[in-house]
């Protein structure tokens, strides 16, 4: 199965995006396609066996519009495509201003019939017909003519979508105005005052061109996420080739290149450090606001900042296969997807629009018999289908999910889909795995204590004798204690004689000293006298640590209590999980003292230990079938088919490729309160999409009756079909705009 995106042009309104997706889905060999709207782009799943790209672009282009691949992530933004946006602006502008001013003229020659009142400041040969008809066709054709092309391409393809109801609408106030013109006396052998409505034409094609201007301008802004990740790529590489040090474009970085890179600079690549050390800034992609040690053997990300060291690194991953470029697909391929809450939207706009015209063509014959005036008849159709737009309907889903993807993705968030976005606010149970999620997920000193105290620097004296002699182990013990010696900041030193004892510890000589690390019963086996500390061993063994212990020259001067230590965050994390109402449990394969104890410490009351890899799906299952929708947490190759059969699956980005590609959710850093956030910015999220359905039907509930003439006959007042005109402009923009106020969203501290 291939996947790609297409770049779609031509579309006006959410009819012309449902059009599009039948268009695609007929194709033999496509399986999904979802077409935004906002984003003006088709996420297509095909069989490349039964179909080809080139045969779905032919069934874009006999719908009526085009369709174009959209390019991968490159150095910059692709040239082409900014042009054509520009160029399309551009027009739409000269067309809105030409649009403006001439409605303004025909407005002004227009008051004195409107109001009934003679205004001497108007001169009245502005509301000569004649003068009228030439200044609006200008404006009906090359204004307008983009809702002619579409209400014909529409009505090629026996559709109807928003460019039928506005050339049906404007089309009829300006013919018939056309008609007064030249026949005048018709209206006046039945007793009518002839009066043309140019003025509304006009008026309403602007208004139009200004909302969609507006729209444009503010879907433009709901990108803003991904040209912010776009943007924090290098242009340039500064590598090092047969000796020689040369600054390349970064298209030209080839794997296994040398990168050198100095102090405040920015990272082009993702690779491996070689030489030096630095601290780097990687809360551009990542959401962690401090920043990150990175020495010989560690793993840096194109894009991030370089803050103290110079360092040199081996280019691993380039072009679209670069950390950075991998977030910018997901939330590309985030927004082009649809919500299950659009499935609404898109079912009321398939029959929306051909039920407003035969609500305007009723409109027009039950006025026309009952009152046998055709002005009136003729007025009320064109409110109808002015005020009746569905453009509000198609952007209320797809620019909230937009702006909530690309916020996510500035939090350190990604969402694989808009379902898993929409479904984070219903979570009821959250499961969250214990090693390398809740905890650190590898051994850690969380104790040292000496007989003799910190007196003189004995802590640290001791902690150099360790540490030096664990550098030469390979035991994730050993590893632990060298880690902790470096944080103190002590200086390691060379070892002599160094052996490591199966099963017991290790041993060797530092600076003339008999050293050795290792259990308890080895220490008594070499007749150290452990009694003055066996009382806090036992306490610490009580909390599931394991417990090393140090002599120097025969005689105990220390103990260690090493485990895999609970994140910093992760007490905090589950205690506002608990505060958004969310049942919190953990599961592990652990023996059940040890979590219990790490549970005890992170405040969580439910545990499931000692469950094989292949149990954990069968808890995830005990879980749901009261029906609750539940959360999986993890980040190992074990967790994958958990996160798999959850309701939503959440990986920690730090976590194996396998459970990245299992989860619904990845959290780039490994910090729990992402999934804290990731709650909120759901539920913030879908309370935004149900804003927008609120504004985008309430206004086509209230609005088409009006237009209609529901109030005519108890106050005898009829909707001025030019703020039927701003309405619909006015209802598209306000659902844009609302879904723009998420770009405000801030998670709540519920610590």
């Amino acid at each position: 199965m291939d996947n790609i995106t297409l770049k779609l042009r031509g579309m006006s309104c959410a009819s012309c995006a449902s059009s599009i997706e039948q268009a695609i889905k007929s194709v033999p060999g496509v399986i999904e396609c979802n077409v935004n709207f906002g984003m003006e782009q088709a996420s297509i799943q095909y069989d490349s066996q039964q179909t080809s790209l080139a045969t779905i672009q032919e069934a874009v282009d006999a719908a009526g519009y085009k369709a174009l691949p959209l390019p991968e992530m490159v150095a910059v933004e692709d040239d082409s495509e900014q042009a054509n946006r520009k160029s399309e602006s551009q027009i739409l502008q000269r067309k809105l201003y030409v649009a403006g001013i001439i409605s303004l003229i025909l407005l002004t020659g227009s008051i004195p019939a409107m109001t009934g009142l003679h205004l001497p400041f108007i001169p009245g040969w502005l509301h000569n017909f004649w003068l009228q008809l030439l200044l609006t066709s200008p404006v009906q054709f090359w204004c307008g003519k983009s809702f002619y092309t579409g209400a014909w391409k529409s009505l090629k393809r026996r559709v109807a979508t928003m460019d039928t109801l506005i050339a049906l609408g404007t089309s009829a106030a300006y013919f018939y105005s056309v008609f007064v013109t030249f026949f005048p006396s018709f209206f006046i052998v039945k007793g009518l005052m002839p009066s043309v409505y140019y003025e509304v034409s006009s008026s309403v094609i602007a208004l139009i061109l200004l909302g969609k201007t507006l729209e444009n301008r503010a879907k433009g802004e709901t990108s803003e996420a991904i040209r912010k990740l776009m943007s924090l790529q290098a242009k340039t590489a500064r590598i090092v080739r047969n000796g020689e040090e040369l600054e390349v474009p970064l298209a030209e970085v080839e794997i296994g290149d040398i990168v050198q890179v100095r102090p405040g600079e920015q990272i082009p690549v993702d690779g491996e450090v070689i030489e030096g050390y630095s601290t780097i800034d990687e809360a551009m992609v990542t959401g962690e606001s401090l920043p990150v040690k990175k020495q010989i053997g560690d793993e840096v990300i194109g894009a991030t900042i370089n803050k103290t060291g110079s360092f040199k690194f081996r280019a691993t991953r380039i072009g679209k296969d670069t950390f950075l470029a991998q977030i910018v697909k997901m939330v590309q391929d985030a927004q082009g997807s649809k919500a299950p809450i659009q499935k609404l939207a898109d079912e009321v706009t398939g029959w929306f629009v051909p039920a407003v015209i035969a609500i305007a063509l009723a409109t027009f014959i039950i006025w026309f018999t009952a009152t046998g005036n055709l002005t009136l008849a003729t007025i009320t159709m064109v409110e109808v289908l002015i005020i009746a737009c569905p453009c509000a309907l198609g952007l209320a889903t797809p620019t909230a999910v937009m702006v909530g993807t690309g916020k996510g993705a500035e939090n350190g968030i990604l969402f694989k889909g808009a379902d898993s976005l929409e479904l984070a606010h219903k979570i009821q149970v959250i499961v969250l795995d214990k090693t390398g999620t809740l905890t650190e997920g590898k051994p850690t000193v969380t104790d040292f204590m000496t007989v003799k105290g910190t007196a003189d620097g004995n802590e640290l004296q001791l902690l150099q004798l360790a540490g030096s002699v664990e550098g030469n182990s390979e035991h994730p013990l050993g590893e632990a204690v060298v880690r902790y010696a470096r944080s103190q900041e002590v200086n390691l030193t060379d070892v002599r004689d160094f052996e490591a004892v199966a099963g017991s510890g290790v041993q060797g000589c530092v600076e003339g000293k008999s050293i050795a690390l290792g259990t308890l019963r080895w220490m008594q086996e070499l007749g150290c006298d452990t009694e003055y500390l066996e009382l806090r061993a036992r306490a610490w063994e009580g909390e599931s640590k394991t417990v090393v212990w140090m002599a120097v020259e025969g005689k105990i001067e220390a103990i260690m209590g090493i485990a895999d230590a609970l994140k910093p965050s992760s007490r905090a994390a589950v205690k506002a999980l608990q505060k958004l109402g969310l049942e919190v449990a953990m599961l592990t394969g652990d023996n059940r003292a040890t979590a219990e104890a790490i549970a005890l410490s992170a405040g969580i009351d439910r545990v499931f230990a000692e469950v094989r890899p292949d149990q954990k799906t069968a808890q995830i299952q005990a879980l749901q079938a009261p029906g609750k929708i539940v959360a999986m947490v993890g980040d190992g190759i074990n967790d994958a088919p958990a996160l798999a059969i959850a309701d939503v699956g959440i990986a920690i980005g730090t976590g194996t490729d396998i459970a990245i590609a299992a989860s619904d959710i990845t959290l780039i850093s490994g910090d729990l309160q992402g999934i804290v956030t990731a709650i909120q910015l759901s539920r913030a999220t879908m309370r935004n999409i149900r804003e927008n359905l609120f504004f985008a039907f309430i206004y086509n509930i209230a609005g088409i009756p009006i237009a209609a003439g529901i109030l005519y006959p108890i106050f005898g007042w009829l909707l001025n079909p030019i703020i039927a005109g701003g309405a619909m402009a006015f209802s598209s923009l306000s659902v844009v705009t609302n879904a723009l106020r998420l770009r405000n969203f801030k998670p709540k501290n519920l610590g």
